[in-house]
């Protein structure tokens, strides 16, 4: 795969939009900042490369988070030389870079779930390796599995998502969908969540237009969903955050569909800033609130939205253009509240589609059965 390649036009090609680049023993990340108009991808080297990557917003959205946080730590000990310990020294550095790889950004539950899981992994190793090479190993080859495993599911939500709308959608043969920040190809390892099921709707015929929110203040909408759409030649319609209800009550809007950081088990969902706005216009103008997300991004150990806690970014990003890396366009001296995101509540929400299930959750209120959990919480999903 080659990052920086570009068609004879201008526009960047397929490859361009993976926002993660890897092969054992290398990485590299799209720097999303950057985009539109400029492409360039940052050589990630080790774990401290990756914190700084995402807590920079180099990689954003909350399934690229996790892998792009695990791969650098795989990275970095496929490069170790001369690591002097034992296999539990070996555990033990593997958890401490995880643990750290975690504080980046809070707010997203892919990450602690993933750092969990390795570190399963890792003791699993730990305990019968002789030597602190087969540990690292073993770590590596997990954090590619997740790689791999990301874009499956990502397809998987695609398509069920485009089914279960066509099926709610039985009178009308084309509809037209609202959606908020990035979650395509560039906020995942490929393909997309809630962008993932239009272009899955697209791809259907079916889709008569996508509109996309600006998704202020650091524009992930129009600088990322806007260039994603425009690339697959989906019909779509970039809109003001502050334009949604009146699109809604102009009737142009058949559902709006997001994407998720962290779902609680009562079902709340903590996205991108403004998406509890979303929701609370659709409810009011009889329209379908969709959470499209992976099954990693339902936190059951967490009762509710309240237990979330919500990262608060810097105040440049309201203070600067560009989302703060550009000039200052606003009052010195004026105070900032600048939350990366907030909690919809789950009366709010009509459905959350998965890679393994759809949820059909009108009041997301019926207990059921969730299988890889073994466990029952208050999304209802069905098979």
């Amino acid at each position: 795969m080659s990052p920086d390649s570009k068609s004879s036009d201008g526009l960047v090609v397929d490859s361009t939009l993976q926002s993660i680049c890897y092969k054992r023993g290398s990485l590299q990340l799209l720097d999303q900042r950057k985009l539109p108009l400029e492409t360039e991808y940052l050589d990630i080297q080790d774990a401290t490369d990756g914190w700084n990557a995402i807590r920079d917003m180099v990689v954003r959205g909350a399934p690229a988070i996790a892998i792009a946080a695990a791969l650098s730590l795989a990275v970095e000990v496929a490069n170790l030389k001369d690591f002097n310990g034992t296999s539990g020294d070996a555990a033990s550095f593997l958890e401490i870079k995880l643990e750290y790889l975690v504080s980046s950004r809070p707010t997203a539950v892919n990450l602690s779930d993933a750092a969990i899981k390795l570190k399963e992994i890792v003791l699993k190793a730990a305990s019968t390796a002789t030597v602190p090479g087969s540990v690292f190993q073993a770590y590596i080859e997990a954090a590619e599995v997740m790689l791999d495993d990301d874009v499956a599911s990502n397809k998987a939500i695609g398509s069920y998502g485009a089914i279960f709308l066509q099926h709610q959608r039985k009178n009308s043969k084309r509809f037209s969908v609202l959606t908020h920040c990035n979650t395509g190809s560039l906020a995942t390892a490929g393909y997309g969540t809630a962008l993932g099921v239009i272009r899955a709707l697209h791809a259907e015929g079916v889709l008569e237009r996508a509109y996309c929110t600006e998704t202020r203040p650091f524009n992930q909408g129009s600088r990322l969903t806007a260039f994603e759409l425009v690339h697959e030649k989906i019909p779509a319609t970039l809109i003001a955050d502050s334009a949604a209800a009146a699109l809604m009550k102009e009737g142009h809007v058949s559902a709006v569909i997001v994407g998720a950081d962290r779902v609680a088990a009562n079902g709340d969902t903590a996205n991108k800033i403004g998406t509890y706005s979303l929701a609370l216009c659709a409810m009011y103008h009889h329209i379908p609130f969709y959470v499209a997300a992976p099954l990693t991004s339902i936190d059951l150990s967490i009762s509710s939205g309240q237990e979330i806690i919500i990262e608060e970014r810097s105040a440049k990003e309201l203070l600067h253009s560009r989302g703060g890396l550009g000039e200052q366009v606003a009052a010195s001296g004026i105070l900032v509240w600048n939350p990366a995101f907030d909690v919809t509540p789950a009366n709010l929400i009509a459905g959350i589609i998965t890679e393994k299930v759809l949820s059909l959750s009108p009041s997301l209120c019926v207990y059921v059965h969730i299988d890889i959990h073994h466990t029952r919480a208050c999304v209802s999903i069905s098979y």
